[in-house]
């Protein structure tokens, strides 16, 4: 009950006439409340009686009843009259649902106080207490009441003040209006929250009148686009537009939200400190509280991060970040629709897989950076030979694919391929004043002519390729079904090497060498040879690179040493006490920088003497990082082991680092010997080969010596040694064995004789 306590408020108030006692002081309280009621009751007789003495109501005062029906009826209020004495309540309102002025009735009603909410009894009670005792001028609370009485709560908000003392100054009346307020108290409380949500929203908001000019925005719209509430308040949507933004897209923009009531798109916008961002909005249309305009919230994210991870990403899916060409996953895209419009329009497509010779090489000698910017320019080569109209891309490594479309003939595709082979005759420029030679070798396919589907093309190229390499590099080859074959053929050779060790099918032969001084042989080079139970006698040209290819060399290279090695010890032991042993050495056992390691391993191993070794390698083999070569080197040579150049003058050492290697011994290639007296450029090269030599204090050894002439120009030109069938082709271990006790026997006879 809103009143209930009055009573107990206004008891409160009066003093305590005996403080000393609780008895005294309740008996007095008691007849105040009597005293009270009395008075109560004579004032409730009097004012009957006045009302019956009343005189009838005069115009003016039903003009004043009139202006109190207008007022209540226009305001919607409620005016209240609460008797604090009788705890009686007069309510009194104007008929709302009436609709004209003319027709309006007054509602009143006399009774109780209608139940306040439990929750809000007792601030309102402490709001009353201070008005009653002078605390507060006005008495105002809202508050939830029953009104109607059916348990529906509604939000009052009321207003009113002590209109009636006593003689001592005590309330006796209170009156004032209330209003129900639910409505608008619901609206209020849905606009904060939507205010709160708006405000800690981190996306961008912000909300638009009718003709599209910001009226508010959220913390988020300052933060992303740098202009505070009062800069962009009253001003229109446009000034956040950027240059790169069509001037039509607001209009096709108001035109979809006058159709669909909503839109949704990206849009560049001007920050304010002048950065473009691209933002995703969406906007949507929320009628004004009139109901009669419409406002638009637009919320807005900046997505241009977003974006631009999604461009690099969608870069890095199709293209190669080194050359910026398009990558395999691209390039196979664009093969396909190639070879759809070729089939649909009876064309052709053509493939060209180019590779790089000795790429690694360069990559092993002069750094990754360096080859880096090698590729770069071999890719900006290619593109300028073939055109824009072409694709190129760069599958991996120094591997690069063309595609060339709208061509009449393998001969066209022929042609180009020559154009890329010419286009590198002039050196690659890679840095500043820095240039390179390098040239492809090229693999050709031709759609519908060898393969119906990219897959197939791209491996008929490649195949096509390596025979360009097989035919010396520098070339072009179009592909063949043979080549297939001989593919095949290569892939079911690799699988059986890996089974050679273990099927004991390796073995070595044995070639020996004379010296022209000693006039004996002084020792013996290890060759690599392989029966294989599948494919019968396989060549070393064949097995080799392909054990170089897949790194079984390193076991392969290691068994041999090891083998060669027990041989000289068992020879040793038969009575050929300082007879030595050559033994290759493969690219890859030199750059795995182990070498020296596995040596002296297999050196304690076997118990060789290491002046009885000599290790042979090829010019390209040590060239190819001749700083990294050089340190392995110099540690086998600290072993104590010799150290042979092989073929030499057919590669492209420098003599500079020649002369910087820890060598022993040459080797003049059978090519400069094979035309020994028939040709004088050959005789030029072997003497000034074998003088060079002596000058480095190296010993000189001649390969491939096959007859007399040969000898005798090499004895009378000073070379040290040499090996070729003019003394002994190749032998089995115990057949080379016995041909060098034989030989040696033999010139001991012709000694004595």
């Amino acid at each position: 009950m809103l009143f209930a306590s009055a009573a107990v408020i206004v008891a409160t108030a009066m003093p305590t006439a005996f403080p000393g006692s609780r008895v005294i002081a309740m008996m007095v309280a008691l007849l105040v409340l009597a005293v009270v009621l009395a008075i109560a009751a004579q004032r409730y007789w009097q004012s009957r009686q006045r009302e019956s003495l009343e005189p009838p109501r005069t115009e003016s005062q039903r003009e004043r009843d009139e202006h109190l029906k207008l007022a209540l009826w226009a305001s919607g209020e409620h005016f209240w009259d609460y008797d604090l004495i009788g705890r009686r309540m007069h309510h009194m309102r104007a008929d709302e649902s009436i609709a004209h002025s003319a027709e309006i009735t007054v509602l009143t009603r006399q009774g109780d106080v209608p139940p306040i909410h439990e929750l809000d009894l007792p601030l309102v009670m402490e709001r009353l207490r201070s008005h009653l005792q002078g605390e507060t001028p006005l008495f105002m609370s809202e508050h939830r009441m029953d009104l109607s009485g059916n348990g529906t709560w509604a939000w009052v908000r009321a207003r009113g003040r002590v209109v009636e003392r006593d003689l001592q100054g005590r309330p006796l009346r209170i009156a004032g209006t209330a209003r129900d307020i639910t409505a608008s108290r619901n609206a209020e409380y849905e606009h904060r929250i939507a205010s709160e949500v708006m405000r800690s929203m981190s996306e961008a908001v912000a909300v638009l009148d009718w003709d599209y000019n910001f009226i508010a925005v959220n913390q988020a719209f300052t933060r992303i686009t740098g202009y505070a509430d009062t800069e962009v308040i009253g001003k229109p949507m446009e000034m956040l537009d950027s240059g790169q933004q069509d001037a039509a897209s607001h209009e096709r923009m108001r035109e979809d939200i006058g159709r669909d009531g909503r839109w949704s798109g990206e849009m560049w916008k001007l920050r304010k400190d002048g950065e473009e961002i691209l933002c995703k909005i969406e906007t949507n249309v929320v009628p004004d509280a009139s109901g009669q305009r419409n406002l638009y919230v637009q919320v807005l994210n900046d997505i241009t991060e977003q974006k631009r991870a999604e461009q690099e990403l969608r870069y890095l899916a199709n293209y190669d970040t080194l050359t910026s060409l398009p990558n395999r996953s691209l390039l196979s895209e664009r093969l396909s629709r190639a070879i759809v419009r070729a089939r649909r329009e009876s064309g052709k497509v053509a493939v060209l897989f180019i590779d790089l010779d000795r790429f690694k090489d360069i990559n092993d000698s002069l750094g990754h950076a360096t080859g880096d910017r090698i590729l770069r320019a071999a890719a900006a080569r290619v593109q300028q030979t073939v055109g824009a109209q072409h694709t190129v891309a760069r599958l991996s490594g120094d591997e690069f694919t063309v595609v060339l479309e709208d061509i009449g003939s393998m001969e066209d595709a022929e042609v180009i391929a020559q154009q890329i082979i010419d286009a590198f005759m002039l050196p690659l420029s890679f840095g500043e004043r820095l240039e390179l030679s390098v040239s492809p070798s090229i693999g050709i396919s031709l759609y519908p002519d060898h393969a119906q589907v990219p897959t197939d093309l791209l491996k008929h190229a490649d195949t096509a390729m390596y025979q360009a390499k097989a035919a010396g590099r520098h070339t072009y080859q179009v592909y063949s079904e043979t080549m297939d074959e001989k593919t095949r053929h290569r892939a079911i050779l690799a699988s059986a090497l890996r089974r050679a060790l273990e099927r004991d099918e390796l073995a070595l032969v044995f070639q020996p060498r004379l010296s022209l001084t000693e006039h004996r042989i002084t020792g013996v080079e290890a060759l690599l040879r392989w029966e294989s139970k599948d494919f019968g006698e396989v060549s070393p040209g064949q097995f080799i690179p392909l054990a170089e290819e897949s790194g079984l060399i390193l076991e392969i290279g290691a068994w041999a040493l090891r083998q060669a090695l027990m041989t000289l010890h068992s020879w040793h032991q038969q009575g050929l006490p300082g007879l030595t042993v050559a033994v290759n050495v493969s690219a890859l056992q030199l750059q795995r920088g182990d070498l020296s390691d596995v040596v002296a391993q297999i050196l304690e191993e076997t118990g060789v003497s290491a002046r009885c070794l000599e290790l042979e390698l090829t010019e390209s083999v040590i060239m190819a990082n001749p700083e990294k070569n050089a340190d392995t080197l110099r540690a086998c040579r600290r072993l104590g082991v010799s150290l042979a150049i092989d073929d030499f003058g057919t590669g492209y050492s420098s003599l500079a680092y020649l002369k910087r290697l820890p060598l022993t011994t040459l080797k003049i290639d059978q090519e400069f010997v094979g035309d020994l007296t028939h040709d004088t450029d050959d005789e030029a090269i072997t003497s000034t080969i074998i003088n060079m030599g002596h000058s480095l204090s190296l010993n000189v050894i001649a390969e491939g010596v096959e007859t007399a002439a040969q000898l005798q120009f090499l004895r009378d030109h000073g070379c040290d040694e040499i090996q070729g069938h003019w003394i002994s082709h190749a032998l089995a271990p115990d057949a080379c064995l016995r041909f060098i006790r034989e030989y040696g026997m033999g010139h001991e006879i012709a000694a004595a004789s």
